[in-house]
């Protein structure tokens, strides 16, 4: 397709001989379609060309080189030029792309480059709750939209499987496993464990002693310990992938902390070497306040046991040789912005490439609690994932039984429904907003919500069948979709690689969200001010052939973002 944006800036800098690329990252959509298809702020020039924005408008509109078969006109409008393109050229240009290629804004733009995600991350033996459902999604839609873009793109599960909470469980199991059926029925039996050797250790210090001696047997290979351990990892990982088949999800990795075990005492070792290493109560630590964090990042306890970050510094190690990444996205709460600050900081006295380190990111998001707070396992408030995902089916079966009682593959549809809602509604927002969970809300099928883009999505198939028949993209009369309902629609589709870009640029999935809502939302205006089956073929041809272009793009985003689209609702 035509680069309207590249255009536009070429022919600017041949005027003020600023670097096109530069000028490329100026130009915006204007939310008024009556101010042009592009306009270009002058006054991010202002300091450079020492003039006054209007100033400089004036002289670039009265210079300004175009190709009128692209660029119908040039206006200024204060400090702003208003670009408008030939509106013919932009629907011919998006149909036939429409027509050419199955996988619609796809691209090579990150052919080279690979990126490393790790996102999901439940801990073992504990419940797979909403909480994790944030990471997932977000993860999983990042994952889609680089690898869409051209990326090697490679999903890392680091699974929660390591830490002083396996010491505790190792107790408590150890104490009472025969009253629990872990095999039956795992995650909800290691939970009542796993609370109940919380509250023991509480009142007794003894106890929580014992729980972390027992985690340093288990990094020492002590043959009970890793036996419990293996069989906890095991029977969650079974339960954990019921979760995962529900929302489509898929690792290119399961590495957990565990599998750093035997790779941190290296990470240890070139710490020591660096001199930075330090003795603190008997722990190792490394000192950041002369990289203004105040709080120093623990490399190894007092007892002798590692930590969380002992294990993602002996992670970045092994992803920098293994992946040769160029950026590693770390989809977690932000919660654990200081852990992933402390973590980056002394990533870079392990003498990897600065490449690497300058590629590490951690991408934060809000945290779900309920209307009673926060949520804790070792409290026993939580909302479990399989629970709010079956409940969203059965409710989305309810309704179709309701409304489309005869509809054929009531229980597919239902599931694409019901998960689609769910993980909608968790990326329409903004990723850095807290969420108070609310059934109501997370299950609501009305107003901007994945079951309205699933349902715009059947309509323009129900066009199509009721048109019983696709026109070949030369039976198109392009001039037959220029009022302004069809120019929406067509302006949305030709922006929608733009859209996954800047999902890239700002890991932000909401964005693709939101454009589903507005296309989804221009084609409802299309489809109701332009009857789509009329006698005139010319006329039929060119808006039948609209209506495929929205449907196909609908799906693809929502594919992108984890979401299936049902045929019929």
């Amino acid at each position: 397709m035509i680069d309207f944006k590249k255009t536009i800036a070429k022919a600017i800098a041949e005027v003020v001989n600023i670097d096109e690329k530069e000028l490329e990252t100026y130009i915006e959509i204007p939310k008024d379609a009556n101010n042009g298809d592009y306009a270009f702020p002058c006054f991010k020039l202002a300091k450079e060309l020492k003039k006054a924005p209007p100033m400089i408008a004036n002289d670039i509109k009265n210079n300004i080189k175009i190709d009128e078969e692209i660029i119908e006109k040039v206006e200024v409008a204060g400090g702003y030029l208003n670009f408008y393109i030939q509106q013919s050229l932009i629907v011919k240009d998006v149909l036939e792309e429409i027509a050419n290629y199955d996988e619609y804004g796809k691209s090579e733009i990150g052919k080279g480059k690979t990126i490393v995600i790790d996102y999901s991350a439940p801990n073992i033996a504990k419940p797979f709750h909403i909480g994790h459902l944030r990471s997932t999604v977000i993860g999983g839609a990042l994952y889609n939209i680089y690898k869409y873009l051209g990326y090697c793109t490679i999903g890392i599960n680091h699974l929660g499987d390591y830490g002083t909470q396996f010491g505790k469980l190792i107790e408590g199991y150890k104490l009472w496993g025969k009253e629990y059926n872990v095999e039956e029925d795992p995650i909800n039996e290691l939970t009542k464990i796993y609370i109940r050797i919380n509250q023991l250790c509480k009142e007794d210090e003894k106890v929580l002693e014992q729980c972390r001696m027992n985690f340093k047997l288990l990094e020492e290979g002590d043959s009970y310990c890793t036996e419990v351990w293996e069989k906890f990892r095991s029977l969650s990982l079974k339960e954990f992938q019921k979760v995962y088949d529900l929302l489509g999800s898929q690792f290119d990795s399961w590495n957990g902390e565990a599998f750093y075990s035997d790779k941190m005492p290296e990470v240890i070792d070139i710490l020591e070497k660096t001199g930075k290493l330090q003795e603190s109560q008997g722990a190792k630590i490394i000192d950041l306040e002369d990289k203004g964090i105040n709080t120093p990042c623990i490399i190894q306890k007092s007892n002798g046991s590692t930590t969380y970050a002992t294990r993602d510094l002996a992670a970045i190690l092994y992803r920098a040789r293994t992946y040769d990444f160029d950026k590693a996205l770390y989809v977690v709460s932000y919660e654990q912005t200081l852990h992933f600050k402390q973590v980056f900081e002394v990533a870079k006295l392990l003498g990897i490439d600065e490449k690497y380190t300058n590629g590490l990111k951690h991408v934060p998001f809000g945290m779900v609690s309920l209307p009673t707070g926060k949520m804790s396992t070792r409290e026993g408030n939580i909302v479990k994932l399989e629970e709010l995902l079956n409940e969203s089916i059965a409710r989305a079966k309810t309704i179709i039984e309701e409304k489309n009682p005869d509809l054929e593959n009531k229980e597919e549809v239902a599931k694409k429904v019901g998960v689609g809602a769910v993980i909608f509604n968790d990326l329409s927002n903004s990723r850095i907003k807290d969420e108070i969970f609310d059934w109501d809300q997370v299950l609501n099928f009305q107003g901007e919500t994945g079951p309205y883009v699933q349902y715009t999505y059947v309509r323009t198939k129900s066009v199509l069948e009721k048109a019983g028949y696709m026109p070949k993209i030369e039976e198109v009369k392009f001039d037959n979709l220029l009022d302004e309902a069809s120019k929406n629609c067509i302006k949305l589709i030709y922006n929608f690689e733009n859209t996954l870009v800047q999902v890239t640029e700002k890991e932000e999935p909401s964005i693709l969200s939101r454009y589903l809502i507005d296309l989804a939302k221009a084609f409802s205006n299309f489809y109701n001010d332009n009857k789509i089956l009329v006698e005139d073929k010319e006329i039929q041809n060119a808006r039948v052939y609209l209506t495929y272009a929205v449907g196909k793009v609908l799906k693809i985003g929502a594919k992108l973002l984890g979401i299936e689209m049902p045929d019929k609702m």
